[in-house]
């Protein structure tokens, strides 16, 4: 069940949802892709702060996480793929608010298999996007949680439960 942040300085057009525990609920896709014979990670920067980060979103009521990964990727990264059907780990880390406010968010991550590559994407202007190498990618990120995630890759990632992939197109907004 989602609680929702009291303080009204909080700027956003809804609420900030939360878990049982307190922390902001947030899904991200993990976009990789084999690249002469090595595994590589898509980052893209931060709006406010320029770091290297997953693609990542608020949970919203009408998605599913891997649906939401999958809506985030496109949105932040122009990428489309095959989504995992269940997160491939967690990592917790603490989101900036305005007027200096820290939350506390876990984020569910689901690997992403990138297929397409787009030229350009609604936050195109407000983004960089790359791809790393896994141990690039862990020097890159600051979430201590996240590197340790990355690190577990090669060992813990499947497709999917059934090994079947699932396609992601971008969703609507309403």
């Amino acid at each position: 069940m989602s609680q929702t942040v009291p303080d009204p300085t909080v700027q956003r057009s809804r609420p900030i949802p939360l878990n049982k525990r307190g922390l902001g609920r947030q899904f991200a896709a993990l976009p990789v892709r084999i690249h002469k014979g090595r595994l590589e990670v898509m980052l893209v920067t931060s709006r406010d702060t320029g770091r290297w980060v997953l693609p990542k979103g608020w949970a919203e009521k009408r998605l599913s996480g891997r649906a939401l990964a999958g809506k985030e990727a496109f949105e932040e990264a122009g990428i489309l793929g095959e989504v995992s059907t269940y997160p491939v780990g967690t990592y917790r880390y603490g989101k900036r608010l305005p007027l200096s406010q820290i939350l506390d968010c876990r984020v569910k991550v689901y690997r992403l298999e990138v297929n397409r590559v787009l030229e350009d994407w609604p936050e195109r202007a407000q983004r960089q996007r790359q791809w790393f190498t896994l141990s690039e990618a862990m020097g890159l990120v600051d979430e201590a949680e996240l590197a340790a995630l990355l690190r577990s890759i090669p060992r813990r990632v499947p497709r999917s439960r059934r090994g079947q992939p699932v396609k992601h197109q971008p969703v609507k907004q309403r």
